[in-house]
């Protein structure tokens, strides 16, 4: 790993547990500091309200001159979000600057779950109905909300899933 990478990280660590932004979390895999894990609170006043998602960031040793690549572990609905938990956000794309730390990312992506960019979806349906029938795509929200509240979020969604088949039929 690049010294200059490290060093970075662990400058953004100091800066993250000292004047952490709030409705955020992160830390350093203790074995890695190249991957972290990270927690971010939906946003008061929004669908995402009392949801607590986990995410990973992956760095490289070309950090910061590159952005990580972060990641939603919690099952997400959300216009620019794909289904493995990637994100559609410019600042780790195209608009990406050295300048910007672990807490500026981790801002970034918690300003995106209230503010989507439904033009340019990762996940159509979610797109869809954000533009169309935004009471249908908030109460889809909440599930994620209930879902990011347990660790077997897997097997509770697929119980909802069925759930939401059989009332329908």
């Amino acid at each position: 790993m690049s010294t200059a990478a490290k060093r970075r990280l662990i400058r953004d660590f100091k800066r993250l547990t000292s004047d952490a932004p709030i409705g955020i979390s992160g830390s350093p895999n203790p074995d890695n500091i190249m991957v972290w894990n990270a927690v971010i609170f939906g946003p008061p006043e929004t669908p995402f309200e009392d949801g607590s998602f986990r995410l990973t960031l992956t760095f490289t040793d070309a950090y910061p001159n590159k952005p990580p690549t972060v990641r939603f572990i919690s099952k997400m609905f959300h216009p620019n979000i794909y289904a493995n938990g990637e994100l559609c956000l410019d600042i780790l794309q195209n608009r990406w600057s050295p300048t910007y730390d672990v807490a500026a990312i981790l801002t970034s992506v918690q300003s995106l779950l209230n503010d989507p960019n439904p033009a340019s979806p990762a996940n159509v349906d979610a797109a869809q109905l954000f533009k169309e029938n935004l009471k249908e795509y908030e109460r889809r929200v909440k599930k994620t909300v209930e879902l990011s509240w347990v660790d077997n979020a897997d097997e509770i969604e697929a119980e909802v899933v069925e759930a939401d088949e059989g009332s329908s039929s």
